[in-house]
């Protein structure tokens, strides 16, 4: 991919959605690109999250536990960001992730991500304003599931 198209994915991914283009050039220069053969682990669940990765070609699958536990949780393709919340505070993986194809990913660091906060202040308040708006629908959406459990016994069967 050129950096152009780097640029124009980088676009897609709603964090980034209303960044200039100069914004996502910068991103797109100063992230690492990993190619991923089928199969490879991109991140372990628990391991420590220093960055996001935006899957650029492929899928990745999110995943917990291995062998006989496997159970997945999700499969993203182009213009996913994964790890998001890494990108601004120190946290751990929730899952692992694993190419299920040939994949390309960039990884940008949560370094990277300082520094356009704190050169763009600009950015940095579009970018809270688009994650306060994210965590109030994720509240929302689970007012409305708790109307649906409420009722549920949480006790074991025979009980």
């Amino acid at each position: 991919m050129t950096l152009e198209q780097d640029i124009a994915l980088l676009s897609t991914v709603p964090l980034f959605a209303e960044l200039s283009t100069d914004h996502l050039r910068l991103i797109a220069f100063s992230a690492t690109r990993l190619e991923l053969p089928a199969g490879r682990v991109l991140f372990r669940a628990d391991s420590k999250a220093l960055s996001g990765f935006v899957v650029m070609s492929g899928e990745i699958e999110m995943a917990d536990g291995h062998g006989e536990n496997h159970r997945r949780l999700g499969l993203f393709g182009p213009g996913t960001l994964l790890g998001e919340v890494a990108l601004f505070i120190e946290t751990r993986r929730p899952a692992t992730a694993t190419a299920t194809s040939d994949a390309l990913v960039i990884e940008i660091d949560r370094t990277l991500m300082r520094r356009i906060l704190t050169e763009y202040p600009d950015v940095a308040a579009r970018m809270h304003t688009r994650i306060a708006d994210q965590l109030m629908e994720t509240v929302g959406a689970l007012g409305r599931l708790e109307s649906r459990f409420e009722g549920i016994s949480l006790s074991a069967p025979g009980q």
